[in-house]
């Protein structure tokens, strides 16, 4: 059996008014700055031949997909599971703002997530979960193939916990930058390898 490859892409910066916001659920443009982004991480993209393509319906993610799509890309298939998540009372906050009102710094935010701190978010159990089946529904349908995954940073990050079997707040280590590309592999028997993390093709480009 071989290699299942899931290529994860983290959609382009997004426009002014929600940068260092916890955004999550709310359906936010890409910035100028964005779309210049997308189009510069298309080019390798265009060049990769993908077996099939998902994102989300979000608009910061079909902006950042668009440039990718060429006359022989497959059509993308839209999964709503895998959405941001919803940061609750922390939605349209800026990231100061929601440490101070927790009394945390800013690399814990993803520990107040998984304690349950957030006043109506979505639990990190259920969160993880539906990552979790849509994770295997893009794993068992395409078997030693090459898959993109455009989507979001925190999707991302619980991608690769569910993946590697980690807790989600020691993503907390390491960085999902705008337009960022990293890679999961899926060997025989079901392993899974981070092979690259947090390329940026775009950082001398736009």
């Amino acid at each position: 059996m071989s290699v299942t490859r899931l290529i994860l892409l983290r959609h382009a910066e997004v426009e002014a008014a929600y940068q260092r916001v916890f955004g999550g659920r709310i359906d936010m443009d890409l910035s100028p700055r964005g779309h210049d982004q997308a189009a510069v991480l298309a080019r390798p993209l265009r060049a990769t031949k993908f077996d099939a393509i998902y994102a989300t319906p979000m608009k910061r993610v079909q902006q950042t997909l668009a440039p990718a799509l060429g006359n022989h890309a497959p059509e993308p298939i839209v999964l709503p599971d895998l959405r941001e998540i919803d940061f609750g009372d922390w939605t349209g906050l800026v990231w100061e703002t929601a440490c101070e009102q927790h009394g945390i710094e800013a690399h814990q935010w993803l520990e107040a997530l998984d304690q349950g701190r957030v006043t109506n978010a979505e639990p990190i159990p259920a969160y993880k979960r539906r990552v979790e089946q849509c994770l295997q529904q893009i794993v068992l349908a395409h078997p030693g193939q090459t898959v993109a995954v455009f989507c979001h940073g925190g999707v991302i990050r619980a991608l690769i916990a569910v993946a590697l079997g980690v807790p989600l707040p020691l993503t907390g280590f390491f960085s999902v930058d705008y337009a960022s590309v990293s890679e999961l592999e899926v060997h025989p028997g079901g392993r899974f390898v981070l092979e690259s993390l947090n390329h940026i093709p775009w950082s001398n480009g736009a």
